[in-house]
């Protein structure tokens, strides 16, 4: 990326750890230079780990370099620099983490001269050069800052103080760690109530009635199945003899709009259930594909573009050459413009994910894979809706009545696109299409061959990844209305970005497993989870009151010093309940090796 900037201008001339040329000079860090201190560095007390020294709340947090001789030269050469700057242009990541990173190094090289900050969504040359063309200035992102700050102080305060009082509180002696994160501990518990709810499911019988009359079957359309046998029996010993009779024949138009673009949970979800990928794995593709100039930005929340990109997006769709068969519907046509697609309230820092409209080459296998679904997502937008007809035929045999439907697709639209492939576009959308209906008229009768199957109602299903993904953005509440789900994304636990590496932290604590796609958790992880009394560290609902808190922080509606306060009193209140608590509660499975540790780590702040 620097490699990038520093081409737009001109500081093509390259020293150890900078390039420089045309009055700049362009340096980098890679990852996070940067953290917040360990309990030891605070004060020797908090070195060893003592039920007696919680809750550990240190009365100013300091940040330090982290110990590593690669980031410490680096760190040199960007202190040098800022130290000899007439102004800085804090061009990270444009987003909540991206300025914490870079705003952390900032301090800690103690830069005194004037900060701009360059937020663009792309990094083609356009972008780039555009974006130097409208600098913010820094006091702009100062809240963002903050709610990047609260979360890493939120992450430290629950995970070192929560990590040490389970640990040391119900698995003294044992040599394990039991991890608790403010966000993996909700997660695990979540996995851990699913797998519970299985375990503990009783299957009820029920039996269906239905008919076959002309080739076609027809159900039952009572309200509820039949309960018992007997009653399932006594309907169907009735409707033998009697002819089944047509009484209603209703047809409807509909139409369907195309999938909305992606933001990149919908984009996990979609490559998980389409190509098994893990979380992990499409963002470090959808990252590689960002830093080749082909998509746009990646760590998104929306699903909306604003209106400036409109007037771009016949210029994107002209490099889509790969793509050109499938845009004969709309060639030569003005782009339709949708309020479903375009719309500047549901748009803050970044759009969703699209292509740049840079030739596509260069890739990996995989790479093609997710590239080619978020290509046919933003040409699908500017296509017609499908338009279809459903028709339902309303029947009955003496008094009981039956019901058959079937679609009629009379304009495919935007399902062109995917005629190559077997998918349902519209995520949750996981019936068969219905099928088409031979022409009945009402009045008409004749024979039929009525059938009483028995059922039984089923579990609830494992969490994958995908539906794992989607409770973590909803706080647990599954819905597949995509405006019901925006609305509950303001209290979904973790961020876009940060979902994937809790998930991976879970399988590495041996919490979780995977079995194909289907997530179980461990022995260990149903342990921790039934150890835990306090609901405050593992509800879902209530760890995404705090996220909302975190995203209010952002918008300037919400005091970040009202939240750390908050934050202090709700792990306070957590000591004191666990070290007061004098039931026989202590971990009794055997944890994995990898979990296993002689001396406790100094970590143990994952989210």
């Amino acid at each position: 990326m620097a490699r990038d900037i520093a081409h737009v201008l001109g500081a093509d001339h390259p020293h150890d750890g900078f390039m420089e040329g045309n009055g700049y000079q362009v340096t980098w860090t890679f990852g996070h230079l940067c953290e917040l201190k360990e309990p030891h560095d605070y004060t020797p007390l908090w070195k060893s780990w003592s039920l007696g020294q919680l809750p550990m709340i240190p009365p100013r947090f300091g940040i330090k370099l982290k110990a590593d001789k690669g980031i410490e030269k680096q760190f040199g050469v960007i202190e040098r620099l800022m130290q000899n700057a007439e102004g800085i242009i804090n061009c990270g990541d444009a987003g909540q983490e991206g300025e914490l990173i870079q705003r952390w190094v900032m301090q800690k090289a103690q830069a005194k001269c004037p900060v701009k900050r360059l937020w663009i969504s792309s990094l083609t040359e356009d972008a780039i050069r555009e974006g130097f063309s409208h600098l913010k200035d820094q006091a702009e992102y100062q809240s963002l800052y903050e709610a990047g700050l609260m979360r890493a102080i939120g992450d430290w305060l629950l995970g070192m103080n929560a990590t040490r009082l389970y640990t040391q509180k119900y698995a003294s002696g044992t040599g394990q760690v039991l991890s608790i994160g403010r966000v993996q501990t909700p997660t695990l518990a979540l996995i851990v109530r699913r797998q519970q709810e299985i375990e503990n499911f009783r299957p009820v019988p029920y039996w269906v009635l239905t008919t076959r009359y002309r080739d076609v079957v027809f159900t039952h359309a009572a309200s509820t199945p039949f309960q018992t046998r007997e009653e399932g029996e006594a309907e169907l010993a009735a409707i033998r003899e009697a002819p089944f009779v047509v009484t209603d024949v209703q047809k409807k138009k509909g139409s369907e709009s195309a999938p909305r673009l992606f933001d990149l949970t919908s984009l996990q979800v979609e490559c998980n259930k389409k190509f098994g990928f893990s979380a992990d794995t499409t963002l470090q593709l959808i990252q590689s594909l960002y830093e080749k100039k082909l998509t746009t930005y990646p760590r998104v929340d929306t699903t909306f573009l604003s209106d400036d990109i409109y007037p771009k997006c016949p210029q994107i769709m002209n490099g889509l050459r790969a793509y050109f068969p499938l845009m004969e519907r709309i060639k030569g046509q003005k782009l339709k413009k949708s309020k479903k697609v375009f719309d500047n309230s549901k748009v803050t820092d970044h759009h969703a994910i699209i292509p740049t409209g840079v030739p596509a080459q260069g890739m990996t296998e995989m790479e093609s894979q997710v590239y080619d679904l978020v290509a046919r997502r933003f040409i699908g937008v500017f296509y017609p809706d499908c338009l279809f007809e459903t028709t339902t035929v309303l029947g009955k045999v003496d008094k009981t009545p039956f019901k058959a439907t079937g679609k009629v697709i009379n304009d495919p639209g935007w399902k062109i696109l995917w005629k190559q492939a077997v998918e349902q576009p519209k995520e949750g959308d996981g019936e068969a299409e219905e099928k088409e209906l031979p022409v009945f008229v009402p009045g008409e009768s004749g024979p039929h061959e009525p059938d009483l199957a028995e059922k039984q109602t089923t579990p609830p299903k494992p969490y994958t990844e995908a539906t794992l993904l989607r409770a973590m953005e909803t706080a647990g509440k599954m819905v597949e209305d995509e405006e019901l789900r925006d609305a509950l994304k303001e209290n979904g636990i973790g961020r876009p970005s940060t979902r994937a590496a809790i998930i991976e932290t879970l399988f590495k604590r041996h919490y979780i497993r995977k079995e194909r796609k289907s997530l179980y958790a461990t022995p260990t992880g149903v342990e921790l989870i039934g150890i835990i009394h306090e609901e405050l560290l593992k509800s879902a609902e209530l760890t995404g009151q705090w996220e909302r808190k975190l995203r209010l922080i952002e918008h300037r509606e919400y005091e970040a010093k009202t939240f750390l306060d908050e934050l202090k009193k709700m792990v306070s209140d957590i000591v004191l309940t666990v070290l007061s608590d004098n039931t026989p509660r202590h971990l009794t499975v055997e944890v994995s090796p990898a979990t296993r540790k002689k001396v406790p780590p100094k970590g143990n702040k994952k989210r």
